[in-house]
């Protein structure tokens, strides 16, 4: 459940003047924009709160990864969990600008995921398959039927692979999705052939610091004007985007621009209708009921019962914030659309069907709000197991008492509701989940601002003097199926060297809920030891990779990962559970004491005590204290960006490396608290836009320039082997240009680049030194990757 604060900051953020405005200003268009990109924070928010809240139009975010290939600026979320966390973080920006989204990839399995960084769409297209891609966006625009589309990013060189192909499937799929040959099971599904009518590219450059478009942006030929302020809230369109990306906070979005942007520039590249000269983008499209009032094949009934709706729409916006007025203009709205829908002709019907039901749907929405039927619906627990139950408490308003009002809970096919308790204000339902139930999707395919998201949601009907009004109103937390018992393996992994120093290991696992005790299936020779509270080494341990399974009931077991932040709430991820075992050639720097200073983003400082060395976390006060005691400290990624003490003490580094120590960073962005001349003991400048000063192919060859250089030699001799079966990518927010006093060690490019020379260069700095990689080590290290522990050992030596 939520706290008491949780619920106090939700009714703070979420007024009913707001929401009945929002709910209102709907109703002034009946046009649908679509804007395409490849990761949560790719759409253009300042833009979109326009179109939706300036101008009224439907908005739909089209997104086709979950994020799950990137970094994580809040915690240690990665791959999977990552993803389930960013598709909420969405969401949530979704409904800051009242706008609905539609997914094209639907998780770290699906073919269309996030795999991290590429170059170009080619390169992008050999992961997700372009024709898949186009099929997807070409479902997309016949099931949401857009009249506007406009990607984010170009596709040009010098931008992310993932955007270019995601440009490039846009734009191919206007055509297909017009063909009726084109997809043909999209038809036998029930949807039929879809025309955009205009498709924009955005007449702005994508660079910055990420981004390199190497051609200019094509010039504009309409440009949006957002001036002015939005009426509810007083605040720029500009700042309300900013409101919204404030959601994506893994990626560290939400700034407070100084001037918020007024225009955005488009480049009308297709318009259905042939015409290239405009003065909106709204040109030519059917944006009121009177326009479409004014379409060919229309009878005169429907013609003048769209009049009518228009008309009655007209008081609605006029008379807010008078809820009676509100109230008897909507009835007739929906009276007239009514009217106007059961004598429209086919052919009518078919281009504009959508267009009438999403304004039915949106003044039954706007009905119930005006009303103020509805406060909240909880179950109690949110998730459940098979064969379990909960109580769905649904708490009504005051407008319901003087209304006839209905509940039905929605919910999944295995799961069932029958009322418990209560007739007035307070009504409850028994939930139960059938014995076999399956377990809830992790990876939704849509999000509505009109609700009805998720596993489960409540249908309110009120009637309005013999109408009858239905809206969707969403749980107070997502509702799922999940397992009955979560196996939590302790440690996950275990890196055992193949010198035999070590031969058993303690392994605790550990079930969370109802679940019978654990057994396993074992590989590659192991065996359980001490009434199975260990692990044991087979005689002759080979290097590789080994996956000790648990079971519970004898089925391999789940682990369940609560994801838990502020801005999105909780949800719940689900994974196979594991036991993985890394045998590999490994040697220790002899007497190294690291002290590690991390922001939460990676679990380096994990994986140096787990393959044996002697490691500190240094919180504020450890990292204030004496330095001298160890001779070696490892600062992860991000950490001067999030770390105020951190930040205030690199000086005091300066001292730790002149008096004898090693200092080794781990990559940065130039915006994570990094000043080239100041952070590092030397200069020591991060290259900028970061797509130029990075090596994409995990593959890519490796050249040491320096082979007897002391961190390549020991302890572990650093071969070609240890650059062999790297996951992602090699390494980003490569150094671009540093101090004499620095070695680069090693030059990798990625294909027909020049090559690169900042992944990994290293100082003699008074009587220690100081060593900064821009390899992705951390990620390989929790992909188990052989070559990143021998490196990270060596990296981490006594200067």
């Amino acid at each position: 459940m939520l706290s008491a604060r949780e619920r106090i900051e939700r009714q703070k953020s979420s007024p009913s003047l707001l929401r009945l405005h929002r709910a209102l200003s709907r109703l002034n268009s009946t046009v649908t924009m679509m804007n395409t990109g490849a990761h949560p924070d790719d759409e253009q928010s300042g833009l979109l709160a326009w179109f939706r809240l300036g101008l009224g139009m439907r908005v739909i975010v089209a997104c086709s990864t979950r994020g799950e290939g990137g970094q994580n600026s809040l915690g240690p979320e990665r791959l999977g969990v990552l993803g389930m966390m960013r598709t909420r973080e969405m969401e949530e920006a979704a409904r800051a600008l009242d706008a609905d989204v539609h997914w094209l990839g639907h998780g770290p399995d699906d073919a269309v995921h996030d795999f991290g960084f590429s170059k170009d769409g080619d390169q992008t297209f050999a992961r997700w398959g372009e024709t898949r891609t186009v099929e997807r966006l070409v479902r997309a625009y016949r099931s949401e039927r857009p009249d506007i589309v406009i990607p984010t990013f170009l596709d040009v060189p010098g931008q992310h692979g993932h955007h270019r192909a995601m440009t490039r499937a846009a734009e191919a799929a206007i055509r297909l999705a017009a063909d009726p040959k084109a997809f043909p099971e999209h038809l036998a599904e029930g949807m039929s052939p879809w025309q955009v009518a205009k498709y924009y590219l955005p007449a702005w450059s994508g660079g910055g610091d990420t981004y390199d478009d190497e051609v200019p942006p094509p010039d504009a030929t309409v440009t949006v004007d957002a001036s002015g302020r939005e009426p509810a809230t007083g605040a720029e369109y500009d700042r309300i985007g900013e409101w919204s990306r404030y959601y994506h906070a893994s990626q560290g979005m939400g700034h407070w621009p100084e001037r918020a942007d007024t225009r955005w520039p488009l480049h009308l590249l297709i318009a259905a209708n042939g015409a290239q000269a405009e003065t909106s983008v709204l040109d030519g499209l059917p944006v009121t009921f009177a326009d479409l009032a004014a379409s060919r094949d229309l009878s005169y009934e429907a013609a003048q019962a769209l009049k009518a709706a228009g008309s009655a729409i007209e008081k609605v916006i006029s008379a807010f914030p008078d809820a009676d007025a509100i109230i008897e203009a909507l009835t007739e709205a929906a009276r007239q659309l009514a009217a106007a829908r059961a004598s429209a002709s086919p052919a009518f019907l078919e281009l504009h069907r959508h267009r009438l039901d999403r304004k039915s749907r949106e003044i039954d929405t706007a009905l119930i709000e005006a009303a103020g039927i509805f406060d909240r619906a909880v179950l109690v627990p949110s998730v459940l197991s098979p064969a379990e139950t909960a109580t769905l408490t649904v708490d009504l308003a005051p407008g319901s008492d003087a209304r006839s009002v209905a509940i039905d809970p929605a919910l999944p096919g295995s799961v069932s509701a029958r009322p418990a308790a209560g007739t007035g204000s307070r009504r409850s339902f028994e939930v139960s989940a059938a014995a076999e139930a399956a377990y809830s999707k992790l990876y939704p395919p849509a999000w509505s601002a009109l609700g009805g998201n998720g596993e489960a949601h409540v249908v309110i009907s009120a009637s309005f003097d013999g109408y009858v009004a239905r809206a969707t109103f969403d749980l107070e937390e997502p509702f799922a199926v999940m397992p009955a018992s979560s196996v939590i393996m302790e440690p996950e992994a275990i890196i055992a060297p193949l010198d035999g120093s070590r031969s058993e290991w303690p392994i605790s696992p550990t079930v969370v809920g109802k679940g019978t005790p654990v057994s396993f299936t074992m590989d590659g020779g192991w065996s359980l030891a001490q009434g199975g509270q260990a692990i044991r080494a087979p005689d002759q341990l080979v290097p590789g990779l080994s996956t000790i399974t648990p079971l519970v009931g004898g089925r391999p077991a789940l682990r369940l990962t609560p994801i838990a932040y502020p801005h999105i709430g909780r949800v719940t991820h689900r994974q196979p559970e594991a036991l993985r075992i890394l045998a590999l050639d490994l040697r220790l720097p002899q007497g190294a004491r690291v002290g590690y200073v991390g922001a939460g983003a990676d679990r380096v400082a994990l994986w140096l005590a787990r393959i044996g060395l002697d490691v500190t976390e240094l919180d504020a006060k450890a990292l204030a204290g004496d330095l001298s005691q160890y001779t070696t400290i490892v600062v992860g990624i991000f950490a001067f960006g999030f770390r105020k003490d951190l930040a205030a003490a690199t000086e005091k580094l300066h001292r730790f490396v002149d008096a004898g120590g090693h200092l080794v960073t781990l990559y940065h962005r130039p915006t994570d608290g990094w000043d080239p001349l100041a952070t590092p003991p030397r200069k020591l400048e991060v290259g900028s836009p970061s797509l130029r000063w990075r090596v994409t192919d995990p593959n890519a060859e490796v050249t040491v320039l320096v082979p007897d250089h002391v961190l390549l030699n020991g302890p572990n001799l650093i071969g070609p082997q240890d650059w062999s079966g790297w996951n992602k990518e090699r390494g980003l927010y490569f150094v671009a240009r540093w101090d004499e006093a620095y070695q680069p060690l090693l030059s990798m490019h990625d294909v027909n680049e020049q090559p690169l020379m900042g992944a990994l260069v290293s100082a003699q700095i008074g009587k220690g030194r100081h060593t900064h990689t821009s390899l992705v080590l951390h990620h390989q290290l929790d992909k188990l990757v052989p070559g990143a522990f021998r490196l990270m050992a060596n990296l981490v030596q006594p200067a």
